[in-house]
């Protein structure tokens, strides 16, 4: 069977991949049937299960007692992609829908009746029935770059009744659809090479964006105009990729995982970076709950755990992959990770992707 990518497409696919991807007492991550050794305590803390190709972001429906995780399956000789359901104590499969498009971000209403997942190599955003699978309505974007190919829609947030969805062209783009018509409302334009990260901060009542020309645009939630621009303001390059927020303190942590090598975090207030924590840096979660911080490790392949007030790492888990989103639950008393496999030179991976569920202490 031929496959449907192209060599261009296929290398688009990678790109779109890399940008969806410290000293501490270090417990190796075995394979979730495979004994752990009583010297290494913390990874009792860790169930791991080989799940499948091209697994993403993930999405926790506490009422369903779901986990839902967002695959591109096989990007060879392979259309399509899946939405798996996991039991979360267990990791155990217990729903599997297939769609024509391949799933890469991914948010949920806050019922969990609904789930909305970005369709990168189309260009699109799909509403999905978590239940059934089904893919209830979809809306695909019209920009193309200067190959003919779609913006990727790369990650997507859910604010007010809108969604917002980053367009990875150069330059950039938001898009802003009504998640109950799944019409498109209107573009946030001139974002920036490669919109990435997006996140809601009620602190500031403005949502940030970040990008690859290692930018983060703040804009007004209703008027949708970019009112600033912050950067390091080092001079050096970033790209910038994930964000999180400490809303008590007015932190964003910014992840930049090619360029710096770092995590930036800012002060909302101010616009200033405050505090720059070495490393590569793919995820990022800010845990309220236990005042921590979670940075996933792509190249280093380890998922750190951080004092948030002291940026002090007080565990990290390390794996076989290359770990790459990562979810806390509603409590703070766990988190999810998906965890990559590497490529071969055809682009094809090297074995099926892996969920991690972590319990924090």
């Amino acid at each position: 069977m031929k496959s449907p990518f192209s060599p261009r497409k296929a290398a688009l696919a990678l790109a779109v991949m890399a940008a969806f991807g410290l000293t501490a007492c270090q417990a190796p991550v075995k394979k979730a049937d495979a004994p752990t050794a009583a010297a290494q305590p913390a990874a009792s803390q860790v169930k791991q299960r080989e799940l499948g190709f091209g697994l993403y972001e993930m999405a926790y429906a506490p009422g369903a007692k779901a986990l839902y995780v967002a695959s591109a399956d096989a990007f060879k000789d392979v259309s399509g992609g899946v939405i798996y359901r996991l039991d979360p104590a267990t990791l155990a499969t217990t729903g599997k829908g297939y769609t024509d498009l391949k799933n890469f971000g991914m948010t949920m209403n806050s019922d969990g009746s609904v789930l909305y997942v970005t369709n990168s190599l189309d260009g699109g955003v799909s509403k999905i029935d978590p239940v059934k699978g089904k893919v209830l309505a979809r809306t695909l974007f019209s920009e193309r770059n200067e190959k003919g190919f779609p913006f990727g829609a790369r990650e997507i947030f859910l604010h007010d009744g809108l969604l917002y969805i980053g367009g990875v062209g150069d330059p950039g783009v938001i898009w802003v659809v009504d998640e109950e018509t799944m019409k498109l409302k209107t573009r946030i334009k001139n974002a920036g090479k490669w919109v990435t990260g997006i996140i809601y901060s009620p602190v500031t009542d403005r949502l940030y964006a970040a990008n690859g020309g290692g930018e983060i645009l703040v804009i007004n939630p209703r008027s949708h105009k970019i009112e600033k621009r912050l950067t390091a303001g080092d001079g050096k390059e970033y790209l910038l990729l994930n964000m999180a927020e400490d809303p008590a303190t007015g932190r964003l942590f910014v992840t930049d995982n090619s360029k710096a090598k770092t995590t930036l975090v800012f002060d909302e207030r101010t616009g200033k970076v405050i505090k720059r924590i070495d490393g590569d840096a793919l995820g990022i979660k800010f845990n309220a709950a236990r005042n921590e911080i979670y940075i996933s490790q792509r190249e280093s392949q380890k998922v750190l755990q951080l004092d948030a007030t002291t940026y002090a790492v007080k565990n990290s888990w390390s794996f076989d992959g290359h770990p790459n989103s990562l979810l806390v639950t509603p409590d703070g008393q766990t988190l999810y990770v998906t965890i990559k496999q590497g490529f071969n030179k055809d682009h094809s991976s090297k074995g099926p992707d892996s969920v991690a569920r972590i319990a924090l202490n």
